[in-house]
């Protein structure tokens, strides 16, 4: 008996037991970057000894390979052909392996601090490519799933509704996990195996319910090889600037998480709160998400990115002048700064799938795969680009690595004005800089509309 098809409802939108699996497909990515962007710096420097400097250079490296392995998966998993679709074959057989490679990562081996550097090197090669096996042909499903300009909205904001509840599950349990241990070598190994089940597990679900439409495997010209897909997709210029967007609004991003902890316990003198404060700003995060994903349907994506920004630069300057012991200031910050990180997940994402089926329009390739993994290979970029900034601008600031089972050390004056500037004039700045962007980011509903109805002519997939 055939399997029913329960990608669409009977009105030929998405069903809401689709856009359910198809955001469920984030929650692992979401637990994965949460830790990693809250956690790991910290880990790597204060639990396995790397020097800071070391930490971000490990991290850099790994993005030297991303910048082969994440569009080269996306064109590969284009030209997949299976009778799962494209997309699924990877998310099924990746997933396991996901788990296996997190778990590595949280384990402190007896090796020489030259040793624990090629190690959590390899291991993070290792993390870095299962990531973009699972995350790269999931992500390009969105452009798949539906045409229509505001569902894509829609859809991403159930995508990102998961991402959301991984991150605040993730960045609250860690930590308490990791505590209930006295051996905190101890704790950060059984921390992981939870974690490793966690993020595997709802891939499975994902592939079970959805259905991937028959005219995402179909292409309308003789598939078009690595170096020339990466080439168009570069000459496409609203790519350039969704992609320039999006690396600078999650670059902003990265260097408040990668910093938090340590702002946290060292200037605002709070660590013991910290579960809570990331606990709220997930929590404001969704909230805002669904308000933005409204908002977004009435007045366009651009506008709403303009205002959500606009309210985070303010954010950003009030972390940078708030002072020790303000405790509670600090959670109404952390409150309000989920104004702007909902757009960071909403936004650029919902703006991709309209640039390909630009490039469709263009090309006659429905080449999703080649796209979203350079977005995750952005995605991925921006953390590790914050991480080693960060970690060069702290070695040179004299930070004092926080040995287990020690006192918390008293950082010099140089390494606190570091971290003040790390979470607050940086990031602004950067993210000032998307503005511009924004502002030459050409398609709008209407365009998108008549994109839309010139691939319905030429019977590509916007007649779908």
């Amino acid at each position: 008996m055939p399997t029913p098809n329960v990608t669409r409802a009977h009105d030929g939108r998405l069903s809401r037991l689709s856009k359910f699996a198809f955001g469920a497909g984030d929650l692992g990515p979401a637990v994965v970057s949460a830790i990693q962007s809250l956690f790991l710096f910290a880990f790597l420097i204060n639990v396995a000894g790397l020097r800071p400097a070391a930490a971000g250079t490990v991290l850099l490296i790994v993005k030297i390979w991303d910048a082969v392995n994440d569009p080269l998966v996306g064109t590969l998993s284009d030209r997949t052909r299976s009778g799962r679709g494209r997309r699924r074959p990877w998310m099924l057989f990746g997933a396991i392996p996901f788990g296996v490679a997190f778990f590595l990562l949280w384990l402190v081996p007896p090796l020489s601090p030259t040793g624990l550097f090629w190690y959590y090197l390899i291991v993070l090669i290792l993390l870095d490519t299962m990531t973009t096996v699972v995350n790269v042909p999931y992500a390009a499903l969105t452009a798949e799933l539906t045409q229509d300009y505001d569902e894509r909205t829609n859809l991403n904001s159930y995508r990102f509704g998961f991402s959301i509840l991984g991150s605040v599950t993730a960045a609250a349990l860690h930590g308490i996990i990791v505590g209930r241990f006295e051996d905190v070598y101890v704790g950060h190994a059984v921390s992981a195996g939870i974690w490793a089940v966690v993020i595997s597990a709802p891939f499975f679900f994902t592939v079970a319910f959805i259905r991937e439409p028959e005219r995402a495997s179909q292409s309308h010209r003789e598939a078009l090889g690595f170096w020339a897909g990466i080439k168009i997709a570069f000459g496409n210029r609203p790519f350039v600037y969704v992609t320039l967007i999006y690396l600078l609004s999650w670059l902003t991003f990265q260097f408040i998480q990668n910093n938090l902890l340590l702002y946290v316990t060292y200037w605002v003198g709070a660590a013991d709160m910290f579960p809570f404060l990331v606990l709220t700003v997930q929590v404001s995060a969704f909230i805002f998400l669904l308000v933005w994903t409204w908002v977004s349907q009435k007045a366009g994506k651009t506008r709403v990115y303009y205002w959500g920004m606009s309210f985070f630069v303010a954010v950003l300057a009030g972390l940078y002048f708030l002072q020790p012991g303000q405790v509670g200031l600090l959670f109404v910050l952390g409150a309000l700064a989920g104004v702007g990180v909902a757009i960071v997940y909403l936004v650029p994402w919902s703006m991709l799938p309209d640039v390909i089926e630009l490039d469709e329009l263009e090309t006659g390739q429905r080449r999703e795969g080649v796209f979203y993994g350079f977005f995750v290979f952005l995605q991925k970029l921006g953390l590790s680009l914050g991480v080693w900034v960060s970690g060069l601008i702290l070695d040179y600031a004299g930070y004092i690595r926080d040995a287990p089972g020690q006192a918390t050390p008293v950082q010099p004056p140089d390494v606190l004005q570091a971290l003040r500037v790390l979470v607050g004039p940086i990031p602004a700045v950067v993210l000032l800089l998307s503005f511009i962007v924004v502002a030459a980011y050409p398609i709008t509903r209407e365009k998108h509309a008549e994109i839309r109805a010139r691939l319905a002519a030429l019977g590509g997939s916007g007649g779908s």
